[in-house]
């Protein structure tokens, strides 16, 4: 994993190339490099050397001919398959690394060499013969790229912080909405104005900086098998064996839960090898409720791992926070940013991969919306015919919550059950386009989710809170192999509750854990919240205090939430927590 950077047109120099490689040494502390390669374009990379640790991978990554160049982060998990091709091609290799196969495939192939990418990657390819210049994001959005384009300069770079050090952009206060509902600016942008998120499955080749225009990696056809559980625990299997390979030391981020539990078993009883694993540990009084901790206590005595608690509890809370808040890019309304941030600072004491279960819950429908919506699907008339009466019933807050996020348009009903609260009319225009009709109507509300949470949440808080500690994150669930598994399942049932995933932890002799209550992964904020001490304190000031400088900016319910915070202890607890990360970050970068 690396960081990598580009200025081409005005400002662009050496001084600039090094205040963006400043700002995101963390993504790459083992080796860092620039180069101009024509004047007035300027490129960096700081390289996290996971795969072929030697210098003779180090970036700029050059053609044997000098005539293109390469800088890039990830892993290309079918890297030997395509080097294989290019050595019978002709092709002569002089490192074992996966950088010198991507180089190869788009010096041989150009632009359609990236079909043949199976992995996660940002890259900035150079071809010097003709000034041209090709960038590129992975089809799951798995790494983050951003840009920044005026008449005089395009800025491209893996962290908004490091063009942020050039531009210094002033706070895009229309994201406050989207991030009130929806945790997160809209796809493709960020909270600076000015500075966007260069979408997934998107490249652009460019021969000037003035202007580009986006195209999309495009699906090499395979031959996939038909889809069944066999198959299922076959690809799942090979996606664990290739993605657990590095020459660096590597473990995974264990919950106790379905996904990463299943992933380290079937590497374990593949290899019998154990691994380092990581599990975030809360304050006795609350294991019963987050029970992560002592679940994958019980779990690594079936699959002996070399185990490790990280306990988490106030304390620990606020000794770390600052450090936290400084290593943030964007802020994601998500406490299991934090989490995972505590796992990143005790796992890079030994390893320098984590593998996590990012993706199964997005793919085969594991979040409790997609069971709501499943019972939207087969009660839609019922529902709507009688929502007023169901809606005065004296029953519990996640049901007052389900009648009232009801609505005859399907796509809106589902934004509903994602939100933090139910969706305003201009948002849901916003986010209604995202959805692929193209799909029946049950898949469109996992493909979306795939687009937005996972890219926008998931895998945005696990990169940045992994990447602050130098450390690579990877998601199985994710793989090539697996995506096009999920697409060709017809039987909806099939992408319902994880069906194949709880049938293959049974086999294992984990029926335990498949029929383990799903609580989500974050900090006991209601818990914390309710002891209306120290944190609930600094919460509300500080809340309070964001709403005083900014509150104008601020949708309805977003400003009458931060100026009364304390009346939305009891049902607002996740919004909270948010809505304090974006003003101390807020505050921290002076917006």
């Amino acid at each position: 994993m690396c960081g990598i950077h580009l200025i081409w047109g005005k400002g662009a120099n050496e001084e600039a190339i090094d205040s963006m490689l400043q700002q995101s040494r963390h993504r790459g502390p083992d080796q860092e490099g620039s180069f101009s390669p024509w004047p007035g374009l300027w490129i960096g990379v700081n390289r996290l050397k996971i795969i072929h640790t030697g210098s003779e991978a180090d970036q700029p990554f050059w053609s044997p001919d000098g005539s293109s160049l390469l800088i890039w982060k990830g892993e290309l998990y079918n890297y030997q398959e395509i080097r294989n091709l290019l050595i019978h091609m002709g092709i002569t290799f002089i490192t074992q690394s996966d950088t010198e196969v991507v180089l190869h495939v788009l010096r041989v192939f150009g632009e359609k060499g990236l079909s043949k990418l199976s992995g996660m990657f940002a890259l900035i390819f150079v071809d010097l013969s003709e000034k041209s210049v090709l960038v590129a994001r992975d089809k799951n959005g798995e790494k983050p790229l951003y840009y920044a384009q005026n008449p005089d300069t395009l800025i491209v770079s893996s962290e908004c912080n490091s063009i942020q050090s050039l531009k210094n952009s002033a706070l895009d206060t229309r994201q406050l909405e989207p991030y009130f509902y929806l945790r997160a600016p809209l796809l493709g942008n960020t909270f600076y104005k000015g500075i966007h998120e260069w979408k997934p499955e998107r490249y652009s080749k460019m021969l000037s900086h003035t202007a580009f225009h986006w195209a999309h990696i495009h699906s090499e056809s395979k031959n996939v098998l038909e889809p069944s559980f066999d198959t299922f625990k076959e690809t799942l299997t090979d996606a664990v064996l290739n993605q657990f390979h590095a020459d660096v030391p590597l473990g995974i981020q264990l919950s106790g839960g379905a996904d990463s539990s299943l992933l380290y078993a079937l590497w374990y009883q593949e290899t019998g090898t154990p691994l380092p694993s990581f599990t975030i540990q809360v304050e006795a009084k609350y294991r019963k409720k987050y029970a992560d901790g002592d679940s994958a206590s019980r779990f690594v005595k079936q699959f002996p791992s070399n185990h490790q608690l990280i306990e988490v509890t106030q304390k620990t809370f606020w000794e770390n926070w600052d450090d936290y808040l400084k290593s943030l890019d964007q802020p994601v309304g998500d406490s299991a940013g934090f989490l995972n941030w505590m796992i990143g600072k005790e796992a890079k004491k030994s390893v320098k991969v984590l593998i996590s279960g990012a993706g199964a819950d997005e793919l085969w429908g594991g979040y409790q919306r997609h069971k709501a919506f499943d019972v939207y699907q087969k009660r839609k008339d019922l529902l709507l015919r009688f929502q007023g009466i169901l809606g005065k019933l004296p029953l519990g807050r996640s049901y007052q919550k389900f009648i009232s996020a009801i609505d005859s348009d399907p796509r809106k009903t589902f934004l509903n059950f994602s939100g933090l609260d139910n969706f305003p009319d201009d948002l849901t225009e916003d986010y209604d386009r995202i959805f692929n009709r193209n799909f029946p109507e049950y898949r469109q509300m996992l493909d979306f989710d795939r687009q937005v949470y996972l890219v926008q949440d998931v895998l945005k808080i696990q990169d940045n809170a992994l990447m602050a500690h130098s450390i690579e994150g990877r998601s199985p669930y994710l793989d090539a192999s697996m995506l096009d598994l999920w697409r060709i399942v017809k039987d909806e049932e099939l992408l319902k509750g994880k069906p194949w995933i709880k049938q293959s932890l049974r086999e294992l002799d984990l029926s335990w854990i498949s029929e383990r209550k799903k609580m989500g992964f974050g900090l006991p904020l209601q818990e914390w919240f309710a002891e209306n001490g120290e944190f609930a304190k600094c919460v509300f000031s500080a809340i309070k205090a964001f709403e005083k400088t900014h509150g104008e900016h601020f949708p309805v319910k977003m400003r009458a939430l931060a100026a009364k915070p304390e009346l939305g202890v009891k049902h607002h607890f996740l919004t909270l927590y948010n809505l304090f990360l974006l003003a101390e970050w807020v505050k921290l970068h002076k917006l």
